[in-house]
């Protein structure tokens, strides 16, 4: 059974940074396209940025030259460098595959004060 757990969120003023780590287990973590989603209230889940087997990464617009994915796939994690943080990335950050296969783990919270 695969299990996604995250963790790293909590809170930071505006500009701050914080880093997310998610580690996989049940499967084959080495060869999955992983991403970082997020979810603010009243909103749907988005992704943000994803990671392929090989190291090649996508951003979302509204977060490029402020997060970086990256991973270990000898520790089965994923993580998410978040810098320069703005009130709106405020949000539940989980890890999944993409697309979406695994079920969801419990995600980790990161707000942003102004």
């Amino acid at each position: 059974q695969v299990q996604l757990v995250e963790s790293g969120g909590g809170l930071v003023q505006a500009g701050g940074s914080l880093r997310l780590a998610c580690v996989v287990t049940g499967t084959i973590f080495s060869i999955k396209t992983m991403g970082w989603y997020r979810q603010a209230p009243g909103e749907q889940r988005e992704l943000v940025a994803s990671i392929t087997r090989r190291g090649v990464t996508n951003y979302a617009d509204s977060v490029k030259g402020r997060f970086t994915i990256s991973r270990d796939n000898a520790k089965n994690t994923v993580y998410l460098q978040m810098n320069s943080l703005k009130p709106e990335d405020t949000a539940v950050y989980y890890c999944n595959e993409v697309p979406v296969y695994f079920r969801w783990g419990q995600g980790t919270q990161v707000t942003v004060s102004s």
